[in-house]
């Protein structure tokens, strides 16, 4: 045995001449997602829903051009300044449409927003039949102010509710205050018309009840959404300004509505009173509002020609007022309302 010292520390053990070195373990790791995609993602359909209205606006345009050429060609006739005084009246109707948004909610809202919102409102009111786009906007525009989904829809039921009810007490108004003035007799339907809007709620209801027994599901959402607007509206009727703003506006929208039509009549040389128009379109919008048209138009319209006429107004000269009733409420606000729908999408508001 040799006692030489070792020259260094012994290295390590030889591998066998027949085993390979494994090749080291490569783990991939997965590519991160890049935020600047998501972003230009959420850009890209930013701007997609900001530019569909214009777009269902464009195409309904196209579809009803001769409603927007006849009603144009015979404003031109008119007299402007009865025409800027019905403009007045539809600026009106959209501020009462605000009021009484802000009376169906307990919550403060910020009546800029407010305003712009039903401005925008009312411009989707015009593509969708029954009022859904005007409720699909004040809907996004409550979520966006932090309204809970469940008091939202309660307070867009409550204001569908309020309104035909404050209709139908102005019309009762009238009959009371007015009874000579108003040929009621010519007015009234017969007999088997009055039962079409009962047997149609009667439908609807049992449609909805049929629905919630079948579909289970639907039954604890429902049962929230009752017991939410029950709540709300007891906590409204506590409060007067609540209650001035969601009855009195409700009250003051079918006037002005009216008020638009009596300044067009005047233009194109209708000599009826103010109060024989705002019951004719009362009596008219309540016979045949429950019909689902984009903003009641053509129902209403036929109803009110025909209402007119047992004035005594040619139907000529109805069918005129009404073409521009709808120019100034409908074809005139339209691409501004569509343009303040798509800033406010834009401005993360709806």
């Amino acid at each position: 045995m040799s006692l030489l010292p070792l020259e260094g520390p012994p290295g390590p053990l030889p591998a066998p001449a027949t085993a390979a070195a494994p090749a080291p373990l490569t783990i991939c790791a997965p590519a991160p997602v890049a935020a600047g995609s998501r972003r230009s993602l959420t850009r890209l359909t930013r701007r997609l829903l900001t530019l569909l209205p214009l777009l269902l606006i464009g195409v309904w345009a196209v579809l009803d051009w001769r409603a927007l050429y006849d009603g144009t060609a015979r404003l031109a006739t008119a007299d402007p300044w009865w025409l800027l005084v019905g403009l007045f009246y539809t600026c009106l109707g959209w501020i009462s449409a605000s009021v009484v948004r802000q009376g169906a909610l307990p919550e403060r809202l910020p009546p800029g927003l407010l305003g712009a919102s039903q401005f925008a409102a009312g411009a989707a009111n015009h593509v969708l039949p029954a009022s859904l786009g005007a409720h699909a906007v004040t809907l996004r525009f409550l979520q966006g102010q932090g309204i809970p989904l469940a008091r939202a829809t309660a307070s867009l039921a409550l204001y569908a509710l309020v309104r035909p009810i404050a209709k139908t007490l102005v019309l009762l108004g009238f009959l009371v205050a007015l009874p000579g003035l108003l040929r009621l007799g010519d007015l009234v339907p017969d007999r088997r018309l009055l039962f079409l809007p009962a047997v149609a709620a009667g439908l609807g209801l049992g449609a909805t009840l049929l629905l919630l027994t079948l579909v289970r599901p639907l039954r604890r959402p429902a049962a929230t959404f009752v017991r939410t607007a029950l709540t709300d509206a007891r906590r409204l009727h506590t409060m007067p300004s609540r209650v001035l703003a969601l009855w009195g506006g409700a009250a003051a929208a079918p006037l002005l509505q009216a008020s638009v039509i009596h300044a067009v009549g005047t233009s194109l040389g209708m000599t009826l009173s103010w109060a024989q128009v705002a019951f004719a379109y009362l009596a008219a919008s309540t016979a045949v509002g429950s019909v689902p048209a984009p903003g009641g138009i053509g129902p209403v319209d036929a109803a009110m020609v025909f209402t007119l006429a047992v004035y005594g107004v040619p139907v000529s000269l109805g069918t005129a007022v009404l073409i521009g009733y709808r120019v100034l409420t409908v074809w005139l606000p339209l691409l501004p309302g569509v343009l303040c729908m798509s800033a406010l999408v834009h401005r993360k508001v709806l």
